[in-house]
């Protein structure tokens, strides 16, 4: 069996460490915490677990600040954590399972992250991330801000899913770091350029970040999947300053990198539907359902687009055409996702006062 050691870097995670911390016994032979300033119970409460505590001085660098703690690990593996993340007990178990049967040739082993649930604990969005990775192949985190964890190799995708479980107060961190970069006159990474635009978008900056997002897209070297997300971004900028028909022409952009994603899908079927034209709008719609049968990848997904959300809008488009039946049919199939959705519950008794006696579609 190999043998892993936890390496996490933490300021002022008093609230939510030992959770964390609690959630891989049994997965983790050694805890390495790399502390970037801590003023609270931080570092005492990781004691408890039998850490070891290292101190970091801050240079608003994530990527220095994991690397750092890469190389104090001593085990086989490497698995990396926040402290808002959550290994969950059945994702234990498989990770579990997972450390007892893992050939030592793997470099990398791919978890999902679970980002978003819904109210009824449903996944609603999520990615794939490098977790586990060999000690010995050196892995390097890169990137100030937003870092990755450049890997290759023999890379196995697993079923373990990592929850994040964010307690914290959103702030403005890092989009001050791009922004002291930027007046320094660094010269941005097509991967900066991506996040930055975030940032700024996160920050209600938006006609700044579609300027960001456009130099990102014109130079032409990014990931796919950040081209997509680059475009969809975009448009939920022009569609917040009311430009709606850039909004359109922003997402239609992303066609020229990959066949159509269901939260595009969406966003059409939206448009049509918002000008009362129901045969396009239910096309789209029915697009986005289709998409969700396409599984795989590292990129975000957000399960909502593909699921529940295109059945109840095509209920809405087959009840505003007369067609109750149909309508009823969609509803029924949204609560399938999603059972207890206050909407839908509302449209199930309007079918069943609509019917006179109710029937499963």
């Amino acid at each position: 069996m190999i043998t892993i050691s936890l390496c996490m870097i933490v300021k002022n995670e008093e609230d939510g460490l030992a959770e964390c911390l609690s959630s891989v016994a049994g997965i983790a032979d050694e805890i390495v915490i790399v502390d970037t300033g801590s003023t609270d119970r931080t570092k005492e409460i990781a004691a408890q677990f039998g850490s070891r505590i290292y101190d970091f001085e801050w240079i608003d660098d994530f990527a220095a600040a994991r690397n750092y703690s890469f190389s104090l690990a001593t085990k086989k593996y490497i698995l990396w954590l926040d402290a808002d993340d959550r290994i969950q007990e059945k994702d234990r178990q498989l990770f579990i399972k997972l450390k007892k049967r893992l050939s030592p040739d793997v470099d990398s082993v791919t978890m999902h992250y679970y980002l978003v649930f819904d109210s009824a604990g449903n996944v609603a969005s999520s990615l794939r991330r490098n977790r586990l990775v060999r000690r010995d192949r050196g892995f390097q985190w890169i990137g100030p801000v937003h870092e990755y964890l450049a890997v290759w190799g023999n890379i196995q995708d697993s079923d373990v899913g990592i929850t994040h479980g964010k307690n914290k107060v959103y702030t403005d961190r890092n989009l001050q770091i791009y922004l002291k970069r930027e007046r320094a006159g660094e010269q941005f990474s097509p991967r900066d350029q991506f996040y930055f635009a975030n940032e700024l978008r996160d920050n209600a900056q938006y006609r700044k970040a579609v300027l960001y997002y456009e130099v990102f897209l014109k130079g032409n070297q990014g990931w796919v999947e950040d081209n997509i997300q680059a475009c969809m971004k975009m448009g939920d900028c022009y569609e917040r300053l009311g430009e709606r028909e850039k909004q359109i022409e922003s997402v239609a952009r992303t066609l020229t990198y990959d066949k159509p994603r269901a939260e595009f899908c969406c966003i059409m079927g939206g448009y049509f539907l918002g000008k009362a034209q129901y045969d396009p709008a239910i096309f789209w719609f029915k697009a986005a359902v289709d998409c969700g049968r396409d599984k795989g990848g590292m990129g975000l997904v957000n399960s909502a687009h593909s699921t529940w959300l295109p059945h109840l809008q095509l209920c809405l488009c087959y009840d505003r055409m007369g067609q109750f039946e149909l309508a009823n049919e969609h509803n029924e199939l949204a609560l399938g996702h999603y059972p207890k959705h206050p909407s839908m519950m509302y449209n199930r008794e309007y079918f069943q006062k609509k019917f006179g006696t109710w029937s499963e579609p």
